[in-house]
């Protein structure tokens, strides 16, 4: 078996529309809808200086089935630039660019393969210096939901080569994606591969080291559930089948969810000063690139009841977006989340034989059954319902979901209330 090194990425969702980012002044705007290019550029500029033998791409290389032109059209370019190279690139189609998806009639340079989706197919990979290299194994999606176990279909080539497989699956049904091609780690082991390049799931793991078992995650990330750096594996195959990875970042904006305790702040001056802190902190942690933020405010103090009053947060935020929108690198504030207690002692106010003990006191039985919880929810909730920006269908909600809303509302109650003596009974 010959050394090689190769690149395998996965999930590019090219031409993205970044869902819930409409809002956003034209100039950032842009940046985020371009920064799925930028990241296939780096992908491009990555593969060439780390001079790999070949270039995989696991499946969702655009974002709809009916995908755009210009994404076609880019990637069409970026292939062009690999192959001039002498880099061919192997791709198999997943859940967002299935091949019964719209597509574009456009050429592709030779060394460029879509592995059709009608069975497992196998490339024999040759190299003018050293022979034959790899045997790469890969099926495409035919639709949008593929159910059946695809991994079984999988067969080991020569033994002399390196034996590397290319699916979009859904191993042992992670939740958090939907469970198209779905298989078991065992079903994987058995098949004699030497390296699984996987995609779908957009979160970076090795499931297993040998052989390995890989999802190198999606390569530019679209929203506040995928945070941190977002890219590829660059990976070295010794003579005797071992993958040794090494992550190379490609992300064009960073998404970041951050912490902030308010404890011991009393003014609008601190929390402003504090929140900044935590910008000037993404931009370092986004090592030159734009960012995206969420900040949840978290503990006990003054500033909480401030929070409560008007549209104090709302105004911190525009003020704090205005002031990035121009700048060379933005960090821009997506949110910030308000899960701060007063000082007010709520175990002790429970004990109170008043209105707002009482209240806490239900309160505190709701936040122990998810039933009763729920539909007191759907009750108190349901003239909401008809609203433009209304939360949705209170029954769908994350239990909780419903916890911290209750919760907050249980601090706004004991903020007004006992300001009012809680109304002694």
């Amino acid at each position: 078996m010959k050394q090689l090194r190769f690149m395998h990425a996965a999930d590019l969702h090219l031409d993205s529309p970044f869902k819930g980012m409409s809002a956003l002044p034209e100039r950032v705007r842009e940046r985020m809808r371009e920064s799925t290019f930028g990241a296939l550029k780096e992908l491009v500029a990555a593969a060439v200086q780390e001079q790999v033998d070949f270039v995989l791409i696991s499946g969702d290389v655009y974002d709809l089935s009916d995908r755009s032109l210009r994404a076609q059209i880019r990637f069409q370019k970026a292939l062009e630039q690999l192959a001039a190279q002498g880099i061919p690139t192997y791709i198999i189609h997943g859940n967002h660019d299935p091949e019964d998806g719209r597509a574009a009639k456009l050429v592709w340079p030779a060394d460029v393969h879509f592995f059709a989706c009608d069975q497992v197919e196998t490339l024999t990979v040759t190299k003018p210096d050293r022979g034959v290299i790899a045997q790469i194994h890969g099926i495409s999606y035919r639709s949008a939901a593929v159910m059946e176990n695809l991994a079984v279909q999988f067969k080991p080539g020569r033994e002399d080569a390196a034996q590397i497989a290319l699916l979009h699956t859904n191993v042992d049904g992670d939740p958090a994606h939907d469970n198209y091609a779905p298989c078991s780690k065992q079903d994987l082991l058995k098949a004699g591969m030497h390296y699984w390049a996987l995609g779908h799931v957009h979160t970076r793991n090795v499931l297993h080291e040998q052989p390995a078992i890989v999802y190198p995650g999606n390569l530019q990330g679209r929203n506040i559930r995928e945070t941190g750096p977002r890219g590829c594996y660059i990976v070295d195959m010794s003579d005797n089948g071992r993958a040794d990875l090494v992550f190379r970042a490609l992300d064009q904006v960073r998404w970041f969810q951050m912490r902030l305790s308010v404890a011991g702040l009393q003014t609008e001056q601190e929390l402003k000063d504090k929140v900044g802190d935590q910008l000037e902190r993404a931009r370092f942690e986004a090592d030159g690139r734009d960012a995206v933020v969420r900040i949840v405010l978290e503990g006990r103090s003054a500033v909480s009841g401030i929070l409560r009053k008007g549209r104090m947060l709302q105004e911190l935020i525009a003020e704090l977006r205005s002031d990035e929108a121009e700048r060379s690198r933005f960090v821009w504030i997506e949110s910030i989340e308000d899960r701060t207690a007063s000082e007010l002692d709520l175990e002790a106010l429970q004990q109170e034989k008043s209105f707002l003990g009482d209240l806490l006191r239900i309160s505190a039985a709701l936040r122990g059954d998810d039933a009763a919880l729920q539909a007191f929810a759907g009750e108190a909730l349901a003239a909401l319902q008809n609203l433009p920006q209304a939360a949705g269908d209170p029954a769908a909600a994350d239990p909780e979901r419903l916890r911290e809303w209750l919760r907050a509302a249980e601090e706004m109650a004991a903020d007004l209330l006992s300001a009012e003596g809680g109304w002694p009974g």
